[in-house]
């Protein structure tokens, strides 16, 4: 049993195998904690892990892969997982919410065709448990946007959000969807016109919301920013430098918030990417400070754990 991660080195999990969850997200129920990422090895797009811990975790499932099962949806998508010729499509940054009204586990993440990079549409995949193989109801371009790289937020009401690159990475949409997660309701901002963020991550904290994003410079990294705002659809701040100006060597994958000791923590979670050797990227989990004023901080840990 591990006690701690060292930030940068490559994790395994309970099975001795390099843990695949990049650009993921993390989702809690019940019991344990649920890591979903990419995982591009042999015909896999996403793989799911558990842990009760957070620092051991135990392989669930290829959660979607080329194979996996897809289904009819009342939104007209395209359910192909394999390129025209056969090859593997592109998958990235999946996330995983639970719909309360559905019962159902509502994946989103941004999918390309697997030759080039002019489809730009957003996926939708469903299961009915957390470690489980998701079905697969295609993509399409939200109200006829580009979307690219994304992130969910679901608030305190339930209301879900998805928020992702559009107009050649150049803006952030964000939608509200529909109350069963299955479609976009809304495009309720069209976020930092022209200033070219992407990797947005989403947190609250005391009624505050929080957005984190990387400028678009490829694999190699960049200073993060963030923004803060009185409500998801509110008026939303610029943005602001945290971090150093390669915010470590990593980019925002999402915000993990524990509860420990009565109190409420909130974690940066990262991806280190090695743009030569992508199977060889590393993860990095920080943790966030707020000053008096409530501004993030973020400073650079060894290791994360216990917890």
């Amino acid at each position: 049993m591990e006690t701690k991660l060292i930030n940068g080195e490559t994790w395994y999990d309970t099975d001795g195998n390099i843990l695949h969850a990049h650009g993921g997200h993390m989702l809690k129920w019940e019991d344990y904690w649920y890591w979903y990422g990419e995982n591009r090895t042999d015909n896999r797009y996403v793989s799911v892990y558990k842990s009760g811990d957070l620092i051991n975790w135990t392989f669930c499932c290829h959660a979607l892969t080329a194979d996996s099962p897809t289904a009819e949806h009342r939104v007209r998508t395209d359910r192909k997982l394999r390129s025209e010729s056969g090859g593997k499509i592109n998958v990235e940054r999946p996330k995983v919410l639970y719909n309360k009204k559905t019962n159902q586990f509502v994946m989103w993440m941004h999918i390309e065709n697997g030759v080039d990079y002019l489809d730009a549409a957003c996926g939708i995949a469903v299961c009915d448990r957390p470690d489980g193989e998701f079905t697969y109801l295609g993509c399409f371009n939200p109200f006829g946007y580009m979307s690219r790289d994304c992130t969910l937020f679901q608030d305190k009401d339930g209301t879900a959000y998805f928020i992702s690159a559009s107009r050649d990475n150049a803006d952030l949409h964000m939608y509200r969807l529909t109350e069963d997660y299955l479609n976009v309701d809304c495009l309720v901002h069209k976020l930092w016109q022209g200033e070219y963020r992407e990797a947005p991550a989403v947190m609250e904290r005391e009624g505050k919301y929080y957005m984190f994003s990387s400028y678009c410079t490829g694999w190699a990294p960049n200073q993060c920013r963030y923004a803060m705002a009185d409500s998801m659809e509110g008026r939303w701040s610029s943005l602001t430098d945290i971090g150093d100006a390669t915010t470590f060597r990593t980019q925002p994958a999402f915000i993990l918030p524990l509860e420990k000791e009565g109190k409420k923590e909130y974690y940066y979670v990262a991806d280190r990417w090695n743009g030569e050797d992508y199977h060889d990227s590393r993860y990095v989990i920080l943790p966030l400070g707020f000053t008096p004023e409530g501004l993030p901080v973020m400073e650079y840990t060894e290791c994360f754990g216990p917890v």
